[in-house]
Parts: structure tokens; sequence; C-alpha cells
């Protein structure tokens, strides 16, 4: 078996990789298609070959264009007719890392699994979920975040203006930047505990900054809420690839209780929707309920699934 990087001559092996299970897979538009935007590239997707150069196994790994380190796994493909898929998906992932690391990464890109609302009915998705999650666990990635997926379109309605807050633009970054450490305080948000205790509050203040101003959303529809005059909490509209996107709100620790996410929340819907978005995607964990509920009040539908699998932090 030989484990390597992809290169332009592979496509059409590439693209011949079918994943039949239920579950998303980088199918052949999604893979020439996310090639030519540079969210995928040659030397982040790898392969498994057999002596005849048959691709048995295939990572891809995904970012955002021009991002000097895969962000994500974003699909795993191990050819059914092989005896032992886990074992071959964990030596393929675990080759790629070795040479990630030797090229300065230090903290493995988790994978990102897309599935629908209720996957844990359906015994097809079980089953393709199982391997998969058996393949990451021989690599020691056996930290699993489950976060729901909802969804605003126009037909929930436009909210009205919060009669409460006051919403202001701030092109300062330093200034998100303090609020982001601050509101870090407490954080139900699984990402933002893993950050604070891999590398300290003040660091994960900046990779959160970082992250939000390397996403392809408008900057200038960041928004500080204040409450008589106080800063109370941010509201942060975004969009990736696929388009808008909630992006990040945040509570400042002493606010907290008042009901201040869901004016939040809709500020951002407000922004979007004069922009005139036909669709808002958010994500939040499963184990964050005050956010789950804050969506379910607000117009938003949980939609879908993404299981994250990752290392220990």
């Amino acid at each position: 078996m030989f484990f390597r990087s992809s290169v332009e001559a592979d496509l059409d092996s590439l693209t011949s990789c079918t994943v039949t299970e239920p579950i998303r897979w980088a199918d052949p538009e999604r893979l020439t298609n996310n090639l030519a935007s540079g969210e995928y590239r040659h030397d982040r997707i790898w392969v498994a070959t057999d002596d005849d150069g048959r691709i048995l196994a295939r990572a891809v790994w995904w970012s955002f264009p021009g991002d000097p380190i895969p962000l994500a796994l974003d699909c795993l493909y191990v050819d059914p007719g092989v005896s032992d898929r886990d074992a071959l998906g964990a030596d393929l992932l675990d080759a790629a890392h070795r040479v990630f690391t030797s090229n300065g990464m230090k903290e493995l890109p988790g994978y990102h699994i897309f599935l629908p609302a209720g996957w844990r009915d359906d015994d097809a998705i079980v089953t393709a979920v199982g391997w998969r999650r058996a393949a990451l666990a021989r690599i020691g990635m056996t930290d699993e975040l489950e976060r729901l997926r909802y969804r605003w379109t126009p037909d929930a309605g436009v909210p009205e203006a919060s009669t409460r807050l006051a919403f202001r633009a701030e092109p300062d970054d330093a200034v998100f930047l303090d609020l982001f450490e601050r509101a870090a305080v407490g954080s139900l948000d699984a990402g933002t505990r893993k950050g604070i205790a891999r590398t300290g509050a003040a660091e994960e203040a900046r990779e959160t900054l970082d992250s939000n101003l390397s996403m392809p959303g408008d900057r200038s529809m960041w928004r500080i809420a204040y409450l008589d005059g106080h800063v109370v909490g941010f509201a942060m509209p975004s969009a990736n690839m696929g388009g808008p996107v909630v992006g990040y709100l945040g509570t400042l620790p002493q606010y907290r209780g008042q009901g201040l996410v869901d004016e939040l929340l809709n500020e951002i819907t407000r922004i979007h929707a004069a922009d005139g978005a036909q669709q808002i995607i958010a994500d939040t964990d499963v184990t964050n309920v005050p956010m789950a509920r804050a969506f379910e009040r607000n117009g938003y539908e949980n939609f879908a699934v993404r299981l994250v699998l990752d290392a220990p932090a």
C-alpha cells in the first residue's frame, strides 16, 4: 500500500471514488469546484493506492482559499471492498498528519461530518459514521462534538428592531478582540472552552478574531450592543463560501440571564435580511441549550447536524 498526496494527473481517479453511503462527501462536482476555488488543494487530498495504482482510500481536507493550513477533514472514503476500512482510513490519515505536522501544523484539523437531523434513527447512516469514527479513534482523535445546524429563511419573517439595545458599528478590531476575551468567561461553547484550556483566553480571543476576519463576510456588518450606554455584547453577521451565516454573537458575563441573546441574534438576522439573504445558517453545540432555544424562538429551524471528531485538548 502506498500513501501520498494527490497531483493534477490524479483528477480522473479522484472523481471515480464514489461514496454510496448516505453521508455528505466530496462528490465529483464538489471536488472539481473546490479545487478550482482553492478550498481544496492537491497537497491536502491524500490517497492510498495498491500496487497497480488504484485508489483504495481518499481523504480530502478543506480550508478557505489562501489559508496556510487545512482547517477541516471534509471527506474520508475507503473502497467498500477493503476488509478493514477503518484500519486503512486510519493509516491514510496518519500518513497525511505526519506530513502536516512536519510542515509546522500544531493542531490537527477535526473531521466534520454533516448529517441530517435525527440521523441516529437511520441504520445506514449510523454504519457510515461508525467506521469513520473508528478510523479517527485509531489515531487518537476521540473527542466528539455534536453541533445542531439551524436555518432561517424569509418565510420565518424578519424580526422587529430591538427597543432595548442600541447597535453600533465598530471598525477597530482591537475592540472586538477585547470583547471576545471578556465574553469567553463562562462560555458554553465547547470550542471556546477547549481553546482557552489549550492556549489561554487571550490567545483564544486572537484566534477567534483572525478566524472571523478570514471569512468572506462583510466586516462592516459587525455590531456592538449597548444598553443604557454600556457595552453588553456584540453581534457579528458573516458569511462562508455557502452564503450568509450567523457568524458570532456574545453577551458579556455580567449581563447574561436578561434575554439579550434573542436581541443579538435578531439584529444579525435583520442585517442579513436587509442585505437580501434568502437563508442564514448557524451552528451551536447540542449542549448549549440556551443558544439552541434562542434559535428556535426566533425563526430558525434545526435542519441538520455537524458531528466533529477531534483530538483531545
